[in-house]
C-alpha cells in the first residue's frame, strides 16, 4: 500500500533520485565530521606524563568565541592553488574567527574595466554568514596592463601610469562592494621579496599611502595594515616607516605587519623588539601584527620558506604552538600560514607547500587534519579574549639542581625555557605556559622534569595540560604546595612543545 502511494504521488524515479541525493548529502556531511577526530587520542605521541589522566581539552567553534589573538591564513584562493569548498567546513571547528585572504585583481579583472566578482562573492558571503571575519589584502598585480606587475608572490607591483590607475579603480570597487562585510584590509604582500626587491622602501611607502587613502575614502572606519615585510629587513622597515611618518600619514594605518619564517620559532624575539621600537618611534598608536608564519609538515618540500629541514607533523605542530604563544606573550597578533597545503601546479617546481594545518594532495583535495590542526584547536579553546597577560609575573625554577630566575620580559634564558602567565579577567584564575625553547622543534620528545615556583599565584585546582595532545592531568597534592601567594610545583614534565599549569576552571574539559 505504501509503495503504491509513493509511486503514484512522487513517481518512482523521483523518489529514487531524492533518496540518492539525501544519502549523498548525509555521507558528505558525515565524512567531514569524521575527519575531525574528537577522541582523547586524536594526537598520538610517545610522551609519557606520569600524572593521573582526567580527560582532554574540548575544542570550541569560532562561533563560541568572542575574539582572540589568532588569524588563520586562507591564502592562495586568488591564484587557484587552494579550493575553499574543500576546507570551509574545517574553519569554524578550528576556533579562529579571522581569515587572511588575497583579493586577486588578476582573477577579478580579466577584461579591462570588467570585474567578475562571482568567485570572491561566494567565499566572502559564505565565511561571513558563519560569523567569520575576513582580513582582505589588495594583492596582486595584473598582466592585463603593461607594467601591471604579476599575479603571484614576489612578481612585482603595478608601476606604469595606466596600471596604477586601473589598480586604484579596482581597489575602490573592491572596498565599495565589500565594505558592509569587511573592515580589515592589508595593502600588499612582501614588498621586499622576489621581483619586488627592486622596490625602494620609499616607493612602497607611497604605494601603501595611496592605497590606504583609497580604502579610507570609501570606508572611513576601515582598519588597514601596511608593510607586510617578508624576510625581516631592519633598514627597509626603518626607511618605510620614516617616510610615512614624515608624510604624516601614519594615522591611515592600524597595524604594520611582518612575516618571520625562522627555523626556531622562539629566535625572533629580537625582531619583535626592534620592530616595536621602530613603531614606538614613528607611529606609537600603530600596532605590530605577525601577518604570516608557519612551518612545513614534511621535509624537502621544495616550495616555500623553511623547506630544507627534516620536518614532520610533530615538529610542525610544536613550531606553530610555540610561535602562537610566543606572539601572545609579546602582545603581537598572530596569523598562521595556513589552513591547508598549497598545490602549486605551475612554475619550475611543481610541488605542494605543506605548511597547511590540513593535508591536501596535488589536486587540492582534503586528506584530513594534521597534528597541528588539533593542537591549535586545543590552544584556541583556552586562549581567547577572556584572558589577560600577567604583567608582573616572576618565577623561579630548578633544572637538574640549578636554581634560576627569569624576568617576565626576558622570555628566553640560558637554559632555554619560556614561561608566560595569564589570568581570567573576571575570576582572576591563572594559567602558565611553559616550553623548552632553545632548539628547532625536534621530531622526538625529550622530557625534563622541573620544579617551578610562581609568586602571586591564583590557582585553586591545579591541572597539567599537554597542549599538543590536549590531554589534561591532575597534579597530585604531593607535587604542589602553597606558601602565602607562592605556589611550588614539583617534578613537572616539560619538553619542546608547550605545556600548561592552570586552574581547572579555565579548561573546557571532556572527561574520561
Amino acid at each position: 500500500m505504501k509503495n503504491t502511494f509513493f509511486k503514484s504521488v512522487l513517481g518512482y524515479d523521483r523518489l529514487i533520485n531524492l533518496i540518492l541525493l539525501l544519502s549523498l548529502f548525509i555521507r558528505d556531511r558525515y565524512s567531514i565530521a569524521q575527519k575531525i577526530d574528537t577522541s582523547i587520542d586524536r594526537v598520538k605521541t610517545e610522551v609519557k606524563v606520569n600524572l593521573p589522566l582526567i580527560g582532554s581539552v574540548k575544542y570550541r567553534n569560532a562561533s563560541e568565541i568572542e575574539s582572540s589573538n589568532w588569524i588563520i591564513g586562507c591564502e592562495g584562493l586568488d591564484r587557484d592553488i587552494t579550493n575553499y569548498d574543500q576546507y570551509k567546513d574545517y574553519l569554524n571547528p578550528l576556533g579562529i574567527k579571522v581569515l587572511r585572504m588575497q583579493a586577486g585583481w588578476a582573477k577579478t579583472e580579466k577584461i579591462k574595466g570588467v570585474y567578475d566578482w562571482v568567485w570572491l562573492d561566494y567565499i566572502i558571503n559564505d565565511a561571513t554568514s558563519k560569523g567569520l571575519k575576513v582580513w582582505l589584502q589588495t594583492s596582486y598585480g595584473n598582466t592585463l596592463y603593461p607594467g601591471g606587475g604579476g599575479a603571484s608572490l614576489g612578481a612585482g607591483i603595478p608601476k606604469s601610469k595606466e596600471a596604477l590607475i586601473a589598480y586604484h579603480k579596482w581597489v575602490a570597487a573592491l572596498v565599495i562592494r565589500y565594505k558592509d562585510k569587511i573592515s580589515d584590509w592589508e595593502v600588499w604582500n612582501e614588498p621586499n621579496f622576489g621581483d619586488n626587491s627592486e622596490n625602494t622602501p620609499e616607493l612602497m611607502a607611497e604605494f601603501n599611502i595611496k592605497t590606504a587613502e583609497i580604502i579610507k575614502k570609501n570606508q572611513p572606519n576601515a582598519r588597514i595594515s601596511g608593510l607586510a615585510l617578508g624576510h625581516f629587513n631592519y633598514n627597509f622597515a626603518d626607511s618605510f616607516l620614516k617616510y610615512i611618518s614624515k608624510k604624516r600619514k601614519m594615522k591611515l594605518f592600524d597595524n604594520m605587519t611582518y612575516h618571520d619564517y625562522v627555523y626556531n620559532p622562539d629566535s625572533n624575539n629580537l625582531t619583535i623588539f626592534e620592530l616595536k621600537e621602530l613603531l614606538k618611534k614613528y607611529g606609537p598608536n600603530v600596532k605590530l601584527r605577525q601577518g604570516e608564519n608557519g612551518a612545513p609538515s614534511s621535509s624537502g618540500a621544495g616550495r616555500g620558506a623553511l623547506w630544507d629541514y627534516d620536518w614532520t607533523e610533530l615538529s610542525q605542530a610544536k613550531w606553530d604552538l610555540r610561535r602562537m604563544l610566543g606572539n601572545l606573550g609579546n602582545d603581537v597578533e598572530c596569523s598562521i600560514f595556513g589552513i591547508i597545503d598549497l598545490a602549486y601546479t605551475s612554475g619550475p617546481i611543481n610541488k605542494l607547500n605543506p605548511k597547511g594545518l590540513i593535508k591536501a594532495d596535488e589536486t587540492k583535495k582534503v586528506l584530513g587534519p594534521k597534528m597541528a590542526y588539533y593542537g591549535i584547536q586545543n590552544l584556541t579553546s583556552i586562549f581567547d579574549n577572556s584572558l589577560q597577560r600577567l604583567n608582573g609575573l616572576t618565577q623561579t625554577y630548578n633544572i637538574e639542581g640549578v636554581g634560576l630566575n627569569e624576568n617576565r620580559y626576558k622570555i628566553s634564558t640560558d637554559r632555554g625555557v619560556s614561561v608566560y602567565g595569564y589570568e581570567h579577567k573576571i575570576t582572576k584564575k591563572q594559567v602558565y605556559t611553559i616550553w623548552m625553547n632553545e632548539s628547532i622543534p625536534f621530531n622526538t620528545n625529550d622530557i625534563k622534569e622541573i620544579t617551578f615556583s610562581f609568586t602571586n599565584t591564583n590557582i585553586e585546582n591545579p591541572v597539567y595540560v599537554d597542549l599538543l595532545t590536549g590531554k589534561v592531568y591532575e597534579i597530585p597534592t604531593k607535587q604542589w604546595s602553597k606558601k602565602e601567594s607562592t605556589f611550588t610545583f614539583k617534578n613537572i614534565p616539560i619538553y619542546d612543545s608547550p605545556i600548561l599549569i592552570t586552574d581547572k576552571s579555565l579548561i573546557k574539559l571532556i572527561g574520561l
